[in-house]
């Protein structure tokens, strides 16, 4: 029965010794240590002046959870006493299996433990009293501590009590039935596949991020690394060692304008993203920092430099230039003045000639050849009932494109009048076609047609009677009118 209780007792204490994690599930250890007898005979336990009874054994454990280990233990050793009043011994082979509940949870280097449960020795066949061989110890308990020595290795030590269930090793069976002490030193080793699915060096159990990318640093949560605790894992962060925001991969921006400080030329000031995070006040797209017109207006045109473009460099902007590719003064929105009259060639008729802006940069037509000109209509006669040109009119006409060509700004209005003979439409018909002949005749000299505008009024506008032939003469007219 001793031997038995020692044994259970023994294997009691190697179950508790193991320190199987979840991520080691099993563990087998190897264990000494001796027995003490408490019985009829006499009470052994934690003194030193009695004999001491030695085994060993081998443990197989199985984590069941993070405070509780299942565990067979196997021993072979002595039990006995040996005492005044008589004593016995006899060698045994056991077999126990217990249940630990340990205290604090395995990342714990050291760790207290209670256990309990059922054993059976068997004995030799030498025995001093009972011939049967087999006793049982209901229940074994007790308590120790592990330390761990290594992720693999552990040192245990404990106190177990067994409990016999017949009263009959020590000889006497009529008293308290037999109890044993053993004291047992070990050590265990853990092993068994770890469960990694993403290959970082933590188990799966322990794995807060169990997806985590091939190569990548982890701490012990199994998670990437984060040194700035910015939530961006290092692997992702462009800027690991500064807190940023997962929208700029990680990367700070003081200014909040959405370019990271590290890219941001003005990373004080909010800015715009395609000015790498710099103001643009006038909004030309230059940045205000390599903006030496940071005022201009909405809208122009600028350089390199953020100014408004002059391309002639005649000190007018493109946009307010009327001539942006050809240098004149600002006065005429830098437009040139060829002949210096204070009108600007694109709008003077007559650029190389040096005139008046009311008459569009032309020359006003002087005094004796405008009278010269209205002489001159006074002088175009036709054909009777015909828009012909009598012979003698085409020499004033002549003298007539002369001075038209002089005045190269000047318009000229020719206008048909005619009597009261006839019908109102044949005489505005026949006015009509008498001023186009005057008109072809001078564009035939050089006249520009474009200079030229012929009007037939028939009698609607006379200027003398028609009931006198004198005034029906002088009602049958041409008139000339010059115009800029």
């Amino acid at each position: 029965m001793k031997k038995l209780l020692l044994l259970c007792t023994c294997l009691a204490f190697t179950f508790i010794v193991k320190a199987q994690t979840e991520d080691k599930k099993w563990n087998i250890g190897l264990h000494t240590g001796v027995t003490q007898y408490q019985g009829d005979l006499g009470n052994n336990f934690y003194k030193t002046d009695k004999a001491f009874y030695g085994f060993g054994g081998l443990s197989v454990s199985r984590y069941l959870g993070r405070h509780f280990d299942a565990n067979l233990l196997l021993t072979k050793g002595t039990i006995g006493y040996n005492g005044t009043t008589g004593g016995f011994k006899s060698d045994f082979n056991a077999a126990s299996f217990n249940l630990r509940f340990n205290i604090l949870g395995p990342e714990n280097a050291v760790r207290p433990f209670v256990f309990a449960g059922v054993g059976a020795i068997l004995f030799d066949n030498d025995l001093n009293f009972d011939q049967d061989r087999i006793d049982y110890a209901l229940p074994t308990a007790g308590g120790g501590i592990n330390f761990r020595l290594s992720p693999v290795i552990n040192l245990n030590l404990q106190e177990t009590f067994s409990f016999s269930n017949i009263d009959r090793r020590d000889g006497i069976d009529v008293g308290e039935k037999d109890a044993y002490l053993s004291h047992m030193v070990g050590l265990t080793f853990n092993f068994g596949a770890k469960n990694d699915a993403d290959n970082d060096g933590v188990s799966d159990s322990k794995d807060n991020c169990p997806d985590t990318p091939a190569g990548v640093a982890v701490d012990k949560k199994g998670c990437p690394l984060d040194r700035d605790n910015d939530g961006v894992a290092d692997y992702l962060d462009t800027c690991p060692d500064a807190a940023g925001t997962a929208a700029l991969n990680g990367c700070p921006d003081r200014d909040n304008d959405g370019v990271a400080d590290q890219l941001d030329k003005c990373p004080d000031t909010a800015g715009t993203i395609a000015l790498n995070g710099c103001p643009d006040t006038d909004g030309d797209g230059v940045a205000d920092i390599n903006d030496k017109c940071p005022d201009t207006k909405t809208g122009y045109k600028v350089d390199a430099s953020g100014c408004p473009m002059d391309n002639d460099k005649d000190g007018t902007i493109n946009d307010e230039d009327r001539c942006p590719d050809i240098a004149g003064p600002m006065s005429l929105k830098g437009c040139p003045d060829t002949d210096g009259d204070g009108v600007a060639d694109i709008d003077d008729r007559c650029p190389t000639q040096k005139g008046t802006m009311a008459n569009k940069g032309c020359p006003d037509i002087t005094p004796k050849d405008a009278k010269r000109i209205t002489y001159i209509g006074s002088k175009i006669f036709f054909e009777n009932a015909s828009d012909k040109l009598k012979v003698g009119s085409l020499v004033q006409l002549d003298e007539l494109s002369a001075i038209l060509n002089r005045y190269e700004g000047a318009n000229l209005v020719i206008e048909g009048h005619a009597d009261s003979n006839g019908n109102d439409a044949y005489n505005l018909n026949l006015s009509q076609k008498r001023t186009e002949s005057v008109k072809e005749y001078l564009a035939s000299k050089g006249v520009s047609e474009s200079r030229l505008t012929a009007v037939g009024y028939g009698e609607s506008k006379p200027i003398a009677s028609n009931k006198t032939s004198l005034g029906r003469a002088k009602n049958r007219r041409v008139e000339l009118k010059t115009s800029y």
